[in-house]
């Protein structure tokens, strides 16, 4: 039995078997420790476990840490109401809770206080990482997934700055998508099915709109023989596939060295035998090495792409090829990217908080013409806003046979037959 069926069973425990969840907050790190390890002795007893002294010292110091370390952010990750904390310096704390932003009461007494509060968060994540005045910003993840990002003074003109985006661990399937009204039905069968076609799909919208949430949920759909490639530059994407290989870029040491790029794990990853690629976010020179991968013959690719707007999204991707310096006309870059993407997904954060899938696009390329065009297949349409501040609409689909057809045609992958008419 591995550490962490031990940690589970033991926070388990804890939280059902324990007033641990009551009393955590009046106890000292000594107190802590010892309760834990009650805990870790008890669950190796009931279930004839045998741990080293470095294994349960190692386990008895994580999860102590993992609770000492949020100081006074604790309750508000503990809050799932709560999907991103914004902290700007040590006496303002903004919180968004149901898509909306608002001023929370919570404070730290002063600037070393939070400063304390970030480096235990950052000890405890096991990231490796380090953030100080040389080098004044991070990034990096919780074990759940949660993203944080970390900048100091000299940089930050207001204190030590944290924004911590917490993972929903509530929303992991199609039909929890669907109570959150995010999509249609019929927009959900046809995602699984361009997902079991090994359509290239980009996902777009703005920051904090849900499009790696969306690709999560329906990245579970990808048959569990396909060797999977993630690669992030914070660990943020939950694949629950076993052959899943996840690659993390390596920002540089202190004197500067050893950075590892999106760009060069991407290329590396082609030696790896991948059968998808899934990339956090194309933002840079990587972009050339996805496009061309995939007009290669890497199908069945995911990548998210920041953009307002589907042709946005498309525009941004044109930038990012010509930045990297390849040696093609502009239209000849428009050309490769249609016939590499097949469809763009774009997602958006509504006044009334909710998160839709706003359009679903094919990519098409008019030779007579020599345009791009971006046909909905789905679309969104905003009809108004009740005096409650609802946002009221439907999603339309246009049932025209897209460019990618002849891929669901191969892998025999159906639809309802007039889907495409």
């Amino acid at each position: 039995m591995n550490l962490d069926r031990v940690r589970n069973l033991v926070q388990q425990h804890l939280i059902t078997k324990t007033d641990f969840l009551s009393v955590k907050d009046k106890l000292d790190e000594d107190q802590l420790r010892l309760q834990t390890k009650s805990a870790i002795d008890f669950i190796c007893a009931q279930n004839e476990i045998v741990l080293t002294d470095e294994e349960k010292g190692s386990l008895i110091r994580e999860m102590v840490s993992s609770v000492i370390s949020l100081g006074p952010l604790r309750p508000l990750m503990e809050d799932d109401t709560i999907t991103e904390i914004m902290i700007n310096g040590p006496d303002t704390i903004y919180l968004q809770k149901d898509g909306k932003i608002e001023l929370s009461d919570v404070k730290f007494a002063d600037s070393k206080e939070l400063m304390h509060t970030v480096q235990k968060i950052l000890s405890a994540s096991g990231s490796g990482r380090r953030v100080d005045e040389s080098s004044p910003y991070v990034d990096f993840s919780f074990p759940d997934g949660s993203r944080v990002n970390i900048i100091l003074p000299p940089v930050s003109l207001v204190g030590p700055v944290l924004t911590i985006r917490k993972f929903s661990s509530q929303i992991e399937t199609l039909e929890d998508l669907l109570k959150l009204e995010m999509l249609s039905p019929e927009m959900g069968d046809f995602l699984i099915a361009a997902i079991k076609a090994k359509l290239n799909i980009i996902f777009s919208g703005a920051t904090g709109t849900g499009k790696t949430t969306a690709l999560n949920v329906l990245s579970k759909y990808i048959p569990e023989e396909e060797r999977i490639i993630t690669i992030e530059d914070t660990a943020e994407l939950g694949l629950k596939q076993r052959h899943v290989v996840r690659l993390q870029a390596k920002s540089s040491n202190i004197e500067g060295k050893g950075v590892i790029s999106i760009r060069d794990l991407f290329i590396n990853s082609l030696r790896m035998r991948p059968d998808r690629i899934i990339i956090g976010e194309v933002r840079g020179s990587e972009a050339l090495d996805l496009i061309q991968s995939i007009s290669s013959g890497h199908s069945g690719s995911l990548a998210i792409v920041h953009g307002d707007s589907p042709r946005d999204c498309y525009n941004r991707l044109v930038t990012m090829l010509l930045m990297s310096g390849i040696h093609l006309s502009v239209d000849e870059i428009r050309r490769q990217i249609v016939s590499a993407i097949d469809l763009i997904v774009h997602v958006e954060l509504f006044v009334d908080g909710k998160r839709r899938i706003t359009h679903i696009a094919d990519l098409q390329h008019d030779k007579e013409k020599n345009e791009v065009s971006l046909h909905d297949i789905f679309y969104y349409k905003q009809e108004k806003i009740t005096d409650e501040g609802k946002v009221l609409g439907n999603w339309f689909v246009k049932k025209r046979k897209p460019s990618f057809h002849d891929k669901f045609v191969k892998r025999n992958v159906k639809l309802d037959k007039n889907f495409f008419e």
